[in-house]
């Protein structure tokens, strides 16, 4: 099996896991637990838009904030206590989602929070290419990405036979296996500094533990849904 990491695009058009580590791979795991499907929005207008035609619950953020006139910002562990009988989230973030919009092979949502079950499923349903794609930060390289591909493409690799992996993914499982040095990174990179000021360590704090949910998401007809067998 052909195993790579990428950054922004998808070079398999077989399986690829978008991570965004900080904050919308967590946050879209996370919503999971409560709603029955996540529909990521490229903009907050068309957000806004499709909250008017469908209902759902509004979550976004721009540059880490909670869109003004949204429900709640892009936060894993308030959408996981958000308590609604929506079944719902309509989510729009600065990078995440973004990345989703030009993806066409099968797509899973990838986080250290769902590391090993992500890396199960992808396993199980690929046939001769995985590819872990970081989103990044507008544009650019982030180290929260970097390590939480690291923690998946280690266990792709525990659970392949025959695993033909790129030499940036070697550098990610090396550089994820040290996890006091990666929750250091969590917390010292650009996203981690930003949400810390902006008041959202809690969510730092959550998305740098492993293998906490069991929950994978699948992008098809441009809605999240839970993977099932």
């Amino acid at each position: 099996m052909k195993v790579t990491l990428s950054f922004e695009t998808t070079i398999s058009e077989d399986i690829s896991i978008m991570v965004d580590a900080l904050r919308a791979s967590s946050t879209i795991t996370m919503a999971l637990n409560n709603f029955e499907k996540v529909i990521p929005c490229f903009s907050p207008e068309k957000a806004l838009n499709l909250k008017n035609k469908t209902g759902g619950i509004l979550a976004g953020e721009r540059n880490g904030k909670k869109i003004e006139g949204f429900d709640i910002g892009n936060s894993p562990t308030i959408i996981n206590e958000y308590e609604t009988s929506e079944k719902t989230l309509i989510l729009t973030t600065s990078n995440g989602t973004r990345i989703l919009e030009n993806m066409t092979s099968t797509v899973l949502v990838g986080s250290l929070i769902n590391a090993k079950a992500v890396s199960d499923v992808s396993t199980r349903i690929a046939e001769t290419h995985i590819d872990v794609v970081m989103a990044g930060v507008k544009g650019e390289f982030s180290l929260e990405d970097f390590l939480a591909s690291g923690e998946i493409l280690y266990w792709i690799c525990r659970n392949l036979d025959n695993c033909e992996i790129n030499d940036m993914a070697k550098a990610a499982i090396m550089a994820s296996r040290d996890y006091n040095a990666l929750k250091t990174g969590f917390y010292t990179s650009r996203s981690g500094k930003r949400l810390a000021e902006i008041g959202y360590k809690k969510d730092i704090d959550l998305c740098c533990q492993k293998n906490i949910s069991e929950n994978v998401a699948i992008y098809e007809n441009q809605e999240l849904k839970l993977f099932e067998d």
